[in-house]
């Protein structure tokens, strides 16, 4: 049960409608069962012609106990609705802030499908815990031994053959198809975030599967994955609904055996018959009740696994963290200090980074160099904590990055990556993602020194910035980290599809702002490096050559050849 513990947490918030709940709940119960008790009674009382004012009394408190029935229900249903209204909004905001500070390293161990599975169906079928998992059987159980102690008062044999039908509808039949359900739920999830994450994909890749004429392919990948999904949900379904047949027929016999058993205690005196139909309509009633016990098992199964499954994500990567860390205050340059570090990204087998050892000091501008997947961006993600080195060192500004919270390294630092994201709005609107305190006058400039000059700040942007060019993207991207104005740059190929006077031009105006700055970038083109302090040259996740540009050169290394290269295509 430690998997609800969150859950719990946040249900004991609304500790005050989940009592109401359960109060409403019994009296509600309780009346149903005194109603059709005192009909019972009634009916057998009239056959005897009582006086007429016993009647009055007995149909009055028939009329009374509908009334109470009725008004307790809709409390009931009033107090628990809100009660798991208010703790699936505290859910929705306790898990995001939970999931915020983990992206988005969080999406190298999760695809995005089975994340929006999670926070979608997973908090969703969360609903059901306290409807469904949490109070019903205890208002079940209170109900039921209040009965059986009433019944009591008439028939002990009566009494025990319903305690046998509260231990048979209420825990052995539950329990016997919550271990049914247990392996049915797990494949329904999975299922679930196996077709989100092909949808999703799907969708995102529409346009290059239906240029490489593959859309009917992945559609029937697609389909596939729809009809196992629709298959374990048939199953669900048909573990359901037998649940409810085998306790509906274990309600209905039991009732029966108190019929048989209550004529056979009147006929050997034992029971006055005018209370036999009392005690079956009590039966017949307060097994009414038990039809929540019928689909506890589906909704318990569906409520454990969807809290593993959603808090599983948040915890395990939160166990990774040092709970003592610091906030990190960068005033001026930072220096990036690396020992032997190594790095392996989760399910690989080969080693991304191995034995890596580099410093940059404050102020200096790096150029980190190398054939494509040698681990170039893996370093520039280690710096900014996107990823932890799983042997190794890595400091910054003199403190070891683990103690250091991503956030404060974020705030001051100025990144343009290979893929930039862009939000559908306006040009200015992804511009004051740099700074919320930006002026208008500010933000034109800068598009003049990227060469964007021809946009205009009330452009609107598409999703992912699809109305912009490749070059225009990054260097909206470029504008963005100059409004920001950090102490440390890391550029990874922020201008691989900008041409090359362009080029010049911005990289001009980028350095000029950036001469104080720690600056690092990662680049396949060789050309205009020559002005940095050290270019480090990597090549399958090491460091081969490391120097200024004109070392590298006499060297006559791989560097070189790589220039040499570079200027026979030029």
């Amino acid at each position: 049960m430690k998997d609800f513990i969150p859950v719990v947490r946040l249900l004991m918030k609304e500790k005050r409608d989940v009592f109401y709940s359960i109060v409403f709940g019994f009296v509600a119960g309780i009346a149903a069962v005194g109603l059709f008790a005192a009909s019972g009674y009634l009916i057998s009382k009239a056959a005897f012609a009582p006086p007429l004012y016993a009647l009055i009394v007995l149909t009055s408190t028939v009329k009374l106990l509908g009334f109470t029935r009725a008004i307790s229900k809709y409390a009931e249903r009033y107090f628990s609705h809100r009660a798991t209204f208010t703790i699936l909004s505290n859910l929705r905001v306790s898990f995001f802030e939970k999931l915020e500070p983990l992206a988005p390293k969080i999406f190298q161990r999760y695809r995005s499908g089975d994340l929006l599975a999670r926070i979608v169906g997973d908090v969703e079928s969360l609903q059901n815990f306290f409807l469904r998992v949490f109070y019903p059987p205890i208002v079940l159980i209170i109900v039921f031994l209040s009965t059986i102690i009433f019944t009591t008062f008439f028939s002990v044999y009566v009494a025990i053959v319903i305690l046998i039908g509260l231990l048979l509808t209420t825990f052995v039949v539950p329990a016997w198809f919550a271990k049914r359900q247990a392996k049915i739920d797990s494949d329904v999830r999975d299922g679930r975030g196996s077709l989100s994450t092909e949808v999703t994909e799907f969708l995102h890749g529409f346009r290059d599967l239906k240029i490489n004429q593959m859309l009917d392919e992945k559609g029937r990948k697609l389909d596939d994955s729809a009809s196992r999904y629709l298959s374990e949900q048939k199953r669900e379904s048909v573990n359901m609904i037998y649940s409810q047949s085998v306790n509906s027929f274990v309600t209905l016999f039991i009732s029966w055996v108190v019929l048989l058993l209550g004529a056979f205690l009147v006929v050997n005196g034992q029971l006055e018959g005018i209370f036999l139909a009392m005690l079956v309509m009590i039966s017949l009633t307060v097994f009414e009740d038990v039809s929540p016990m019928a689909v506890f098992p589906v909704y318990l199964q569906d409520t454990k696994t969807a809290t593993r499954r959603l808090f599983s994500v948040v915890q395990e990567e939160a166990s990774d963290d040092d709970a003592d860390q610091v906030e990190l205050a960068i005033t001026r340059s930072p220096s990036i200090v690396m020992n032997d570090v190594n790095f392996t990204f989760p399910d690989e087998w080969r080693a991304t980074l191995k034995n890596i050892s580099l410093e940059l000091p404050a102020g200096s501008k790096t150029a980190i160099v190398g054939p494509s997947g040698s681990g170039k961006s893996t370093l520039l993600q280690l710096m900014m904590k996107l990823i932890q080195a799983n042997h190794g060192e890595v400091w910054i500004d003199g403190v070891c990055i683990d103690r250091v919270t991503e956030q404060s390294i974020w705030r001051e630092t100025n990144v343009v990556l290979q893929e930039n994201h862009f939000f559908y709005g306006t040009i200015r609107d992804n511009l004051l993602l740099a700074r919320t305190d930006l002026c208008d006058e500010e933000m034109v400039k800068m598009l003049s020194t990227v060469r964007l000059e021809h946009l205009s700040l009330d452009d609107s942007l598409y999703e992912k910035g699809e109305n912009l060019s490749g070059g225009e993207k990054q260097r909206l991207a470029i504008a963005r980290a100059l409004l920001k104005q950090g102490k440390l740059w890391l550029l990874d190929e922020p201008t691989s599809s900008v041409d090359a006077l362009t080029e010049e031009f911005v990289y001009n105006n980028l350095f000029e702002r950036a001469a104080k700055d720690t600056l690092v970038l990662v680049s396949h083109r060789l050309t205009g490096i020559e002005k940095m302090d050290q270019i480090i040259v990597m090549e399958q996740g090491t460091i081969i050559e490391a120097g200024t540009f004109d070392e590298l050169m006499e060297r006559k290394g791989y560097f070189y050849e790589l220039k040499e290269i570079e200027k026979g295509l030029l």
